[in-house]
């Protein structure tokens, strides 16, 4: 009788394990035939991977790399992923932290005391929220990154109170770079590169301003019109997909900054519709339980979605906007929760 329970048992765990197979075979196949049509109707021009339990199921690039459309893309190619490099000047400030270097209720004026005063009222946690009040960037005069310096110190008033309201906007994201810079006395790209990049084994990726990089694709709209060339500014982050999944691995287990911080990035301010140095965050006890962020530059497009509970992770970038990544990244879900989903439409 224990002999038969013991073959009873494998047999059970064989069968399982078949129909793990056999469901795992086929959401892959519905997502090339998703990820094939959206391509085919023309909403995606990009590269798409797919991580399951901690395996890469799908990777695949859709379409060309520049408005030329000569050469198809490739999984080594690099986008610019938008406002999603702002969880890096977030984990960079949280690391300093981390190590006694400041505090998320320090004011900016303590690193950069030649701001004017509004400087005295801003706090670290206001930029990671986006609550400074501080205006946003006059991109008409903005050519290079002493510009973007000028441009604070230009500054006479805040929009509003500190920690009172919220205002999406790129001064917040600049001021945090500055400060890491005045802090540690190196560039925030290097500092990027050293303390983030590096121990994260994302070999591939880089930040503006960079020159004669092979392997970066290039924006461009429906009209063929391609995106102008970037402005020298520091901060924006081209990469592949197999990177962008290894920076979502290596901040989800905590080898960036650590549970605490990370939580701690992840809070919005306490208003509908805004959104944290994360994206939209969901957390369980302290514990992150999702993550999804999106980012646009010109007419580059990225999303990143991971459900830590079920174990996925879903990356599109792509170099031709349509504004449909939301809709494929939604129907790539629904798939592997097994779930209805629908083709998006032109």
């Amino acid at each position: 009788m224990h002999y038969n329970r013991q073959l009873f048992s494998i047999f059970t765990i064989l069968l399982l394990l078949t129909n793990n197979v056999f469901a795992q075979t086929r959401q892959i196949r519905q997502i090339d035939s998703l990820m094939k049509w959206s391509s085919q109707i023309g909403v995606f021009n990009g590269n798409v991977l797919v991580s399951k339990n901690n395996k890469i199921i799908y990777n695949a690039s859709f379409g060309f790399t520049d408005a030329d459309k000569t050469n198809k893309l490739t999984a080594g190619y690099r986008f610019n992923i938008g406002s999603i490099t702002k969880e890096f000047s977030a984990a960079a400030l949280m690391q300093l932290q981390e190590q006694g270097k400041l505090k998320l209720n320090d004011k900016v004026s303590k690193f950069i005391p030649e701001l004017p005063k509004w400087a005295d009222e801003v706090a670290i946690e206001d930029l990671l929220q986006y609550a400074s009040g501080i205006p946003n960037v006059n991109w008409k005069i903005i050519k290079n990154d002493k510009d973007l310096f000028d441009g604070l110190m230009a500054i006479d008033t805040l929009d509003f109170k500190p920690g009172t309201n919220y205002d999406y906007n790129n001064n917040n994201i600049f001021l945090r770079q500055f400060i890491v810079e005045r802090l540690t006395g190196m560039n925030y790209k290097t500092y990027v590169e050293k303390f983030i990049f590096k121990p994260c084994k994302m070999n591939s990726s880089v930040m503006t301003p960079f020159e004669n990089e092979e392997n970066i694709a290039k924006g461009f709209n429906n009209n063929l019109v391609p995106d102008k060339t970037d402005l020298p500014i520091t901060g924006g982050t081209y990469l592949t997909t197999v990177d962008l999944l290894k920076w979502a691995n290596c901040l989800h287990d905590n080898k960036v900054v650590n549970k605490k911080s990370l939580c701690k990035i992840g809070q919005q301010f306490d208003l509908p519709e805004t959104q944290s140095a994360l994206g939209q965050a969901k957390f369980k006890n302290e514990d992150l339980i999702v993550h999804l962020h999106d980012g646009r530059a010109g007419n580059y497009e990225a999303i990143l979605v991971s459900d830590i509970e079920e174990k996925f992770t879903i990356i599109l970038l792509g170099n031709n906007y349509n504004g449909k990544v939301f809709e494929i990244s939604d129907a790539i879900t629904a798939i592997l929760k097994g779930q209805k989903y629908s083709f998006p439409k032109k």
